[in-house]
């Protein structure tokens, strides 16, 4: 994985127009809140939307949280939208239906313009990719390396099933968000969301079951579409103590068999090797740096 890469578990969406959720959203918790500009704003009230962005980051990150805003596909929205939205305080732009590299690279092109002319740092606004079609499926791997910007990668459940003609369920969408773990991985960046349904969020234990299984696929983190979602992804998506500790004692167990050139280690009555090892090094970098960003909250 990168090393630039931000650490987030939760990113909560936020209706910038919604002003109660915009006042409340820095104390849900969230690593990152998405201020909206696309879905949850109706078509007459997009221009006053990215008036209102401005005025919303410093409430949605009084506690440390990143600020994402989700930008229109249409390219006469997305312009408009890149215009109000590539400002100090934002640390990322969610693209949304993206379908082919093209598309990155010529959003990339007015970023770098934008940062320019206001006095930005270069490159620092980065991307979220979510590719919401069969077209853009197909190009997955090829948009998710495709340029810097971009530090994660998800699959729009519902906009995608509705483009391929299926239901929204597990059974059809376990392919496609693998392959998007898997596109995310290699080009060393964050695959994001879970396989399941986010609609019936009141029921925290059938949610939390859908993130634990999800993590174990590899997926790092997610967004939430209510309060409730984000105490469970921020559990779900970091390792407990319990972990830590097994991965520290594992690390610790091989090194010492390697420095006495010992070929075979074991370690709790396993045989364990050097995929296993890097996996537990994985848990622990990930647990120093989520301590360090709260430490930093």
């Amino acid at each position: 994985m990168r090393d630039d890469l931000p650490v987030w578990r939760s990113l909560m969406f936020v209706p910038v127009t919604a002003e109660k959720f915009v006042r409340t959203g820095a104390d849900r918790g969230a690593d990152a809140i998405i201020l909206d500009l696309e879905d949850a704003v109706a078509p007459s009230q997009k221009e006053n939307a990215r008036a209102l962005i401005a005025g919303a980051i410093p409430q949605v990150n009084r506690n440390g949280a990143d600020v994402v805003v989700r930008v229109n596909r249409p390219w006469r929205l997305l312009v408009r939208d890149l215009e109000a939205a590539v400002i100090p305080g934002v640390a990322a732009l969610m693209l949304t239906k993206v379908d082919s590299p093209e598309h990155v690279h010529a959003v990339a092109e007015i970023v770098d313009e934008l940062e320019a002319e206001r006095g930005l740092p270069a490159g620092g606004i980065r991307f979220i990719a979510l590719v919401e079609t069969a077209r853009g499926f197909f190009r997955i791997e090829q948009i998710a390396k495709c340029h810097r910007r971009i530090v994660g990668l998800s699959l729009g459940s519902e906009d995608f099933a509705a483009d391929v003609g299926m239901q929204s369920e597990p059974e059809g969408l376990f392919y496609p968000k693998q392959q998007t773990i898997f596109a995310a991985r290699a080009a060393g960046i964050m695959p994001m969301g879970f396989i399941g349904s986010i609609a019936d969020f009141r029921d925290q234990e059938a949610f939390r079951k859908i993130v634990r299984r999800s993590r174990r696929l590899g997926f790092m983190c997610a967004s939430a579409v209510h309060p409730l979602q984000v105490q469970v992804l921020n559990e779900e998506f970091a390792p407990d103590a319990a972990e830590v500790e097994r991965a520290e004692r594992m690390i610790a167990a091989y090194e010492d068999a390697y420095a006495k050139g010992l070929g075979a280690v074991q370690f709790e009555g396993a045989m364990i090797d050097v995929p296993v090892v890097e996996r537990a090094r994985s848990v622990v970098k990930r647990a120093r740096a989520l301590q360090g960003k709260l430490r930093g909250s």
